[in-house]
């Protein structure tokens, strides 16, 4: 049961978030492009790659805690039926050359984004948060025998 009530909140966190995305008007923009969705999908595939990664490889965190923030919160936060609703609508108003660059665009960025949030999370937060307290732990009496 605990772990629902994590994504519960998680969810409804990562939903208010995504509303209060959505009614941002990004960098000026006015334009037919789905930017604020697009800005979302990409930054949540981030965040998602980059906890999941800390929280399977670098340090254990609580399954329920996992869960809360994964499919929780960036599960309300990130969308696919958005992407794929925004599509057909461009598609449908004969937007077809955007539709298709939003498509890709959200897949090409959204992988790149995924790919450098896991990236991050092995080489640089592995690196200066899990190796020091390993030395450490590995030569405890090193300083003092100096």
């Amino acid at each position: 049961m605990g772990k629902y009530i994590y994504i519960f909140i998680g969810g409804a966190g990562g939903a208010v978030l995504r509303q209060l995305m959505e009614e941002w008007t990004l960098f000026g923009y006015k334009g037919d492009f789905p930017l604020n969705t697009f800005m979302i999908n990409v930054i949540g595939s981030f965040i998602l790659a980059l906890f999941l990664t800390i929280a399977f490889e670098v340090m254990a965190i609580d399954a329920d805690l996992r869960l809360g923030i994964s499919t929780g919160f960036l599960g309300a936060f990130t969308t696919f039926s958005a992407l794929c609703k925004e599509s057909v609508i461009l598609m449908e108003s004969g937007r077809l050359l955007l539709a298709s660059i939003y498509i890709s665009s959200s897949l090409l960025f959204g992988f790149t984004a995924a790919f450098i949030g896991i990236v991050l999370a092995r080489k640089v937060i592995y690196k200066s948060l899990v190796l020091p307290f390993k030395k450490l732990a590995a030569n405890p009496d090193e300083e003092g025998s100096k």
